[in-house]
């Protein structure tokens, strides 16, 4: 069956990262630190801590981890237990390990349009491999994958978790689902090559039976398409493309089953119904209007509004392929997405961390921190939209935060990221679960 890649417009190709030669291949695993976890103890010292509940800067921070989980955060000088490794990051501020609730892994941007028909579909199975680790190379030790195929998304997350390869915490949608039709169909070919999702969705007992398929195969949540898209043909963005009952049932069988939902939702009546079903986050949510924001704050919905992607789909789309429809949608949303986000914002509407990578280059996860702050966040609120808030809107207290009982998940940049947020494009130092993944600190 052929593959419809369209409604992801996919990232720069394998091909490309072969050809860049073994340095760069050598620049995602630092093969000279840690690859597997390790027992025992590990005290972690720093100039700085930020602590993301108070928004604080905790002075010489000193970090107790063991067995892959946080046991103490102090000051440097408390007792430690002997025989402890050590790890002093001079000069270096530490944060939690940072969290992106909207990535599509086996997604390259360098295929566009219908350029990613010419691979087998096992060739997105192997560029996920490459993705995660440029993920987790750039400090995000956990991602909300929204939508791959082929259950694509959890195979990677079982070879992680069983420490066959490295990446990020992986929390997985498996296969996305939607109306016939809508933007999570396939809509790019004719009747006779018979290209269907597998999972529509077009009564409320249809969405509930997917996600009980979904859940028994792997998803950990459930994504739907609530309205059009920018990237996928014969849909417009601003379309309401499920029903508000639809919707409801999906929302009431996933939270039966202890999962939360994430909706693409573009427009402002599929953005408000979405929200009315029980929807746990909107995702992009670009044409919000007044009342959707209102309907937000009054339900807890958390909105996750990609609003870095433009300048990459812009500037590169027509090279990589994307269709002239489909960059015309994105040129028509882009600018609104990001005067909205500001009103929503500034309305105080909870927001988390979320940027839709794989239609622009993964490991670039961080470009959006800076376009945040020029949309009204402070730097602190856009750290804490990739930390503490993600990790409150995933519904999880080990991740988040670096506090007791969690995972040792840590990062470190220098300088105060707090007052220079563009820090956090340039990690140096990657810890996940106990675990240094990427030591590029000079000590």
């Amino acid at each position: 069956m052929l593959r419809n890649r369209l409604g992801l417009a996919l990232l720069s190709s394998l091909t490309a990262f072969v050809a860049a030669g073994s340095a760069h291949a050598e620049a995602l695993v630092d093969t000279s630190v840690e690859t597997a976890p390790q027992g025992g103890e590990v005290v972690v010292t720093a100039q700085r801590l930020l602590d993301v509940r108070s928004g604080r800067m905790i002075e010489n921070p000193q970090v107790l981890v063991r067995d892959g989980r946080i046991v103490e955060v102090g000051r440097v000088g408390a007792s430690v237990p002997a025989g402890a490794r050590r790890i002093d990051l001079p000069g270096m501020t530490l944060l939690p390990g940072l969290i992106d609730m909207h990535v599509h892994l086996d997604a390259d941007p360098g295929y566009g349009g219908y350029t990613g028909l010419q691979f087998n579909d096992r060739f997105w199975s192997m560029v996920s491999v490459v993705h995660a680790q440029r993920t987790l190379m750039a400090g995000f030790t956990t991602v909300r994958n929204v939508g791959s195929d082929d259950w694509n998304d959890v195979g990677l997350r079982e070879a992680i978790d069983e420490g066959k390869l490295t990446g990020p915490r992986i929390v997985t949608a498996a296969y996305s689902f939607g109306s016939t039709g809508g933007h999570c169909d396939s809509t790019f070919f004719p009747p006779s090559m018979d290209e269907r999702s597998p999972y529509n969705a077009d009564t409320p007992e249809e969405g509930r039976k997917r996600v009980r398929e979904l859940r028994k195969y792997g998803a950990q949540v459930i994504k739907i398409c609530a309205t059009g898209g920018v990237f996928s043909r014969n849909t417009e963005p601003g379309q309401q493309q499920m029903s508000l009952g639809e919707m409801k049932a999906i929302a009431d069988e996933a939270h039966q089953w202890g999962l939360k939902v994430a909706a693409h939702a573009h427009g402002a009546a599929g953005i408000k119904d979405a929200i009315r079903a029980g929807i746990d986050t909107i995702e992009h949510a670009s044409l919000i209007d007044d009342e959707g924001i209102r309907l937000a704050r009054q339900h807890g919905a958390w909105l996750s509004m990609d609003i870095y992607n433009t300048d990459y789909t812009q500037a590169e789309g027509r090279r990589n392929g994307v269709l002239e429809d489909n960059l015309r949608k994105d040129r028509e949303v882009g600018d609104i997405q990001r005067e909205n986000f500001r009103r929503a914002h500034a309305a105080g509407a909870k927001m988390v961390f979320g940027t839709d990578a794989g239609i622009y280059p993964h490991g670039d996860n961080a470009k959006q921190f800076a376009v945040m702050v020029r949309y009204g966040m402070t730097p602190l609120q856009a750290i804490q939209a990739a930390t503490l808030s993600a990790s409150q809107a995933l519904g999880r207290d080990d991740v988040g935060v670096v506090e007791a009982n969690r995972f040792a998940d840590m990062i470190a940049v220098p300088g105060d990221p707090t007052r220079d947020v563009a820090q956090l494009e340039h990690v140096p130092f990657v810890m996940k679960g106990g675990v240094v993944v990427k030591d590029a600190t000079t000590r």
